[in-house]
């Protein structure tokens, strides 16, 4: 009898309150489209997350959390808390390697590599105000941390729409 493949793990989802402060409430929103997207993941094998199932599109459910790592890091670690750290995936000559090299990713490193990199978003933006601004180089205006916390959430809800269709082509399974 062969061994159990590994599945990505289960993840509980918290809604956002109805009622908090500005910060709270978009902490909120971000953790739980950061859920959302480890839900769509759940109890998946490592091949039906680097599954592209929706032909002819690059998509797949770790190509979405290899890009996610690299989006968090990027916003949060690099431009908010200006630490000089180069993508994870991603790479000058490839943009788009997070999608397009997944065939053989290591999917259970890569998930734990995601939330890693949630912790240390987590992190860079503590103490931060929402008001407080950064210079991103290829805008070379000022920015408010504001400003990523509202990207951060329509970034996820898109991805977390095409993750809907991906899960769906992959086992059936349903559900916002």
């Amino acid at each position: 009898m062969g061994a159990v493949p590994w599945t990505a793990p289960s993840v509980e989802r918290h809604p956002a309150p109805l009622a908090a402060s500005e910060r709270e409430m978009l902490e909120a929103w971000l953790d739980f489209h950061r859920e959302t997207l480890l839900w769509k993941c759940s109890g998946l094998t490592a091949d039906q997350l680097r599954r592209q199932a929706v032909e002819p599109s690059n998509l797949s459910l770790l190509g979405l959390v290899r890009h996610m790592a690299d989006v968090e890091r990027s916003w949060f670690r690099r431009r908010v808390a200006g630490e000089d750290l180069p993508a994870i995936y991603r790479t000058e000559t490839d943009v788009d390697a997070a999608f397009e090299n997944v065939d053989a990713a290591d999917a259970e490193h890569d998930l734990q590599t995601y939330q890693r990199e949630v912790e240390l978003a987590r992190t860079a933006a503590r103490g931060r105000q929402l008001d407080d601004t950064f210079v991103h180089p290829r805008h070379e205006v000022p920015m408010q941390v504001r400003w990523v916390y509202v990207h951060m959430i329509e970034e996820y809800a898109r991805h977390n729409g095409h993750a809907d269709l991906l899960r769906e082509r992959i086992d059936g399974r349903k559900g916002a």
